[in-house]
Order: C-alpha cells, then sequence, then structure tokens
C-alpha cells in the first residue's frame, strides 16, 4: 500500500468510469458489501486502497461477493448521519418520483431511479438488479394486470404486490381524430400508421395483447417496428404529423397536443423481492404508499384512480 493510496478517495462515476461499469451496477457492488465505501456529505466515496483489492480479488479468482467484514452499510441511528443505502426503482411514471422523495426524506435509503419497462424492470428484480419495480403488464388470456406475468418470472422468490394506483390508457391519435379510430379493431385498417413503444414496455405488451385478441397481424400494421422509449415521445410523433396512432395513457395526452380513446383502466402495481435485509424498505414503501401526504400528492398530479393505493395484492410466504 502507498502512501498515495490512502490519500486518494473516489466518487461512484469515478469507480464507474475506472471500472468500465454502469453507475448502478457501482451501487450494486457497493450495496452487496463487495467492495467499502462511505458517505461525505450526500455523496459516495470510495478510497483507492479499497479500490484496489477489489480489483486484486477478482483478478486471483476470488468471487466479486467476498465481502469486507467493515463493509456493511449500516443502518441510521441517533447517533449517526444519513446514510447511503442505495436501492434501485425501475418503471417510468411520474409519481415513482414521488416515492423516491419520500424515500429520501426517510434518510433511511438513497433511491436510484431506473427507466426500464415493466416487463424488463421484472427482469432485472429476477437478475437482482432492481430493489422496486412498478408494472402495468396486461394478459389478454385472463384479461388480469400484472400477477400472471410477475408469476412467472419470478418463480421461486418471495415476494410481495402493493397496488400503486389505477390509470387510463388507450390510443393517442391526431387532433379532432382524422382515421375515426375507436378502438382496438381500428388498428388493423390499411393505411394506418403506427408508432410503438419500446419491446418489454407495458404499453408494448397492452398492444400485442389487444392486436392477438382482435386477430391482428403486426406484420400488417404500417410502423409496428417504428419505436419510442416513453409516451410523450409517442404522443409527440403523432401530433406532429408523422404518425397516426400510439398507445399510450391520458396524463400525456393533455401535455401534448392530442387526442386520446381512452379503452383500458391499467393497474399499476409495486413488486418488492422479501428478503430479511429489506424488511424495513417493504415497511418504508407500505406506509408511504398509505400516508396522507403521499395521496394528497398523487391527487394533486391528476388523472390516477388512488381507491385502492397501498393494498397489498398479493404476497409469498
Amino acid at each position: 500500500m502507498t502512501n498515495l493510496e490512502n490519500d486518494i478517495s473516489y466518487t461512484t462515476d469515478e469507480i464507474a468510469q475506472l471500472l468500465k461499469v454502469s453507475k448502478l451496477t457501482v451501487y450494486d457492488i457497493i450495496k452487496k458489501g463487495e467492495i467499502r465505501a462511505y458517505r461525505v456529505g450526500r455523496q459516495m466515496r470510495v478510497d483507492a486502497v479499497d479500490l484496489t483489492a477489489y480489483k486484486e480479488r477478482l483478478k486471483s479468482g476470488g468471487e466479486s461477493a467476498h465481502k469486507h467484514p467493515n463493509s456493511v452499510i449500516p443502518h441510521v441511528n441517533a447517533s449517526e448521519s444519513v446514510t447511503d443505502n442505495p436501492i434501485i426503482i425501475s418503471g417510468q411514471d411520474l409519481s415513482l418520483d414521488i416515492i423516491a422523495s419520500h424515500i429520501e426524506e426517510s434518510g433511511l435509503f438513497r433511491p436510484l431511479r431506473s427507466f426500464s419497462g415493466s416487463l424488463n424492470s421484472l427482469i432485472k428484480m429476477y437478475q437482482g438488479q432492481a430493489d422496486i419495480v412498478s408494472t402495468h403488464l396486461f394478459d389478454g388470456e385472463t384479461g388480469e394486470y400484472n400477477l400472471p406475468y410477475i408469476k412467472r418470472l419470478l418463480t421461486g422468490r418471495s415476494y410481495m404486490v402493493i397496488h400503486l394506483l389505477g390509470r387510463k390508457a388507450g390510443l393517442y391519435v391526431q387532433k379532432n381524430n382524422p382515421k375515426q379510430l375507436q378502438n382496438w379493431t381500428d388498428l388493423g385498417q390499411p393505411g394506418i400508421r403506427l408508432v410503438n413503444r419500446e419491446k418489454g414496455s407495458g404499453a408494448r405488451v397492452l398492444l400485442d395483447e389487444q392486436l392477438h385478441l382482435a386477430g391482428i397481424t403486426s406484420p400488417s400494421i404500417i410502423g409496428y417496428d417504428d419505436e419510442e422509449l416513453n409516451h410523450m415521445a409517442v404522443a409527440s410523433r403523432i401530433a406532429s404529423g408523422h404518425a397516426d396512432v400510439g398507445v399510450g395513457i391520458e396524463k400525456t395526452a393533455r401535455l401534448i397536443d392530442v387526442d386520446f380513446i381512452p379503452l383500458i383502466q391499467e393497474q399499476y402495481d409495486l413488486v418488492l423481492i422479501k428478503t430479511a435485509e429489506n424488511e424495513r424498505l417493504r415497511e418504508l414503501i407500505i406506509e408511504t404508499l398509505n400516508s396522507t401526504s403521499f395521496k394528497e400528492q398523487l391527487a394533486a398530479m391528476g388523472d390516477y384512480d388512488l381507491t385502492r393505493t397501498g393494498t397489498i395484492l398479493h404476497e409469498t410466504v
């Protein structure tokens, strides 16, 4: 060990650059206790000597999961400053930003946002890359939301599903609906140009399930492979006249100059894996979702059904 190493420390951004991985990967390494880290103000830092030790373990063929005995991020108590205990929240709805704000205010965890779609978020959770996942996946066979997918993807895992909100989904169309589109079957009309969402998003799954129910094959739709990564981008393409229709939620249509055809009430839920280590996180999420302040914030945003917000829909042992 050199004196220089004793004097140098790195931010998580710098660690990500040095290891050539994403910042989320760095937080995951820290969270698992594979590398020692500490907090200075609101910033996580890693000493050069600890980075070197981590790299040497990897080079020697040791498992990256070998934890330093002093690397566990401590819980907050009255004698300690607020710790940086990173958790990853995956999903795209604005309500997740409010949840992240409440989590950060608790001082117990440091929320990080990942903006993956519903199906991709569940896959990340299965792979251990997400702590809280939002999902709105429609299953055409059962007519249910979320649970059919969660049960298949999280096989063998213990988890809980908590209802977050309801929201209307349907079709974005150009102002005054010049193509006179009214339902899913109208997407089979010749000459209709679609702008789609990315694979793994809840909107894409909803479209595919509804096309299957309507007996419409995706290759017959112009623009089926033309993808955007969020509702705003889809609505903007339609407003600019580059597409006739897309699938999205009501809230975005109020922000972009398009008309909205409501077709289904979406069920938007949160999923958390159950472990002994995240018991406090699960308690915090339930407390937050059932708090008056949280519900008032969501109500102020409009277009959300909060009737069952905070209800535990499913929980495995």
